[in-house]
C-alpha cells in the first residue's frame, strides 16, 4: 500500500462511518460453510478502516487482529468496536502486517485489496497463515446502469471525479485469479442496498476518496449536480443504491 493509498481516506472518516454499505450477514454464513469458520479461529482484517467488516467477525465470536494503516482510520475503528475484548488494533499494512507468521485461521480484506502492492502483500499472507488457512477478498461492488439513478450517479462520477476512472472496482476482477494464482479462489455474489435522502446521498458520496471536497473547484457543481438528480430520481424523498457483494475465497 502507498502512502498516497493509506492517506486517502484521512478526511473522509466520519462520512465512510455514517455512509458506507456494511456487509451483507450472508457472508459469514459463507465463510462458516465453505471455509469451516468457528469463533475459535484467529483472524487478521487488514486494511480494517473503521471496523465494518471486523465488527462482523467480532460478533462472530473471533479474535482479529484489525490492521490498518492510517491513523485517523484505525482509531476511529478502535473507538467504534472498543466493547470487544476480543480486538487487537495493529498499525502495520498488507504488505508488513507486523504479525508472527503462522499466526492466523483467516486473512480477511473487505474493500481493500485493489490498494495493496500485490505480489508482496500474497507473500505476507502466505508467511501469517497457518496451514491450510484460508484468504477472504471482499468488496461491495456498486451498479451503475441497473436504475435511471444509477446511471445518473455513475455519470456524474464520470465527470467530476478526480481519479474515478482509475479506482472503479470492476478493474479489480481481473487480478483476483493472479493473486490467488497458483491456488484456485472461489467467488460468490450477494445482493445489498441502501437508501438515502439528499443529505444522505451527499454524505455517500463525499466518502469515496475519488469525490472532490470542499474547496476544489469541483465540488460545488458536482453537489449542485448530485442534488439535481436525486430530486429527479427520489421516491418518497429517498434514492436507492445498489451493490453486488462479491466475496472470493482460497488457499493460497
Amino acid at each position: 500500500m502507498t502512502i498516497s493509498s493509506t492517506a486517502r481516506f484521512s478526511d473522509r472518516v466520519e462520512n465512510y462511518i455514517r455512509y458506507r454499505p456494511g456487509y451483507p450477514p450472508e457472508v459469514l454464513g459463507l465463510l462458516r460453510a465453505e471455509c469451516g469458520l468457528q469463533p475459535s479461529h484467529i483472524v487478521a482484517d487488514i486494511a480494517s478502516g473503521t471496523g465494518m467488516f471486523t465488527r462482523l467477525l467480532l460478533e462472530n465470536g473471533n479474535s482479529v487482529f484489525a490492521v490498518e494503516p492510517n491513523a485517523e482510520m484505525r482509531e476511529s475503528g478502535v473507538h467504534q468496536l472498543e466493547s470487544y475484548r476480543r480486538l487487537v488494533s495493529v498499525a502495520g499494512t498488507a504488505e508488513e502486517t507486523t504479525l508472527g507468521s503462522a499466526s492466523v485461521d483467516f486473512v480477511t480484506a473487505a474493500q481493500s485489496a485493489h490498494w495493496f502492492d500485490l505480489p508482496r502483500a500474497r507473500a505476507e499472507f502466505v508467511r501469517i497463515l497457518r496451514p491450510a488457512g484460508w484468504c477472504v477478498l471482499i468488496w461491495n461492488e456498486r451498479l451503475t446502469s441497473s436504475t435511471a439513478f444509477l446511471r445518473d450517479y455513475e455519470q456524474l462520477l464520470l465527470s467530476y471525479g478526480t481519479d474515478y476512472e482509475d479506482v472503479r472496482h470492476e478493474k479489480t476482477t481481473a487480478m483476483i485469479h493472479e493473486f490467488f494464482s497458483p491456488a484456485d479462489c472461489e467467488e460468490r455474489i450477494f445482493s445489498l442496498r441502501q437508501q438515502f435522502d439528499d443529505a444522505g446521498a451527499a454524505g455517500r458520496l463525499l466518502s469515496s476518496s475519488y469525490a472532490p471536497l470542499e474547496g476544489h473547484p469541483k465540488y460545488a457543481p458536482m453537489m449542485q449536480e448530485l442534488q439535481r438528480i436525486v430530486r429527479a430520481h427520489a421516491v418518497d424523498g429517498k434514492v436507492e443504491f445498489e451493490y453486488k457483494t462479491r466475496v472470493y475465497y482460497g488457499h493460497l
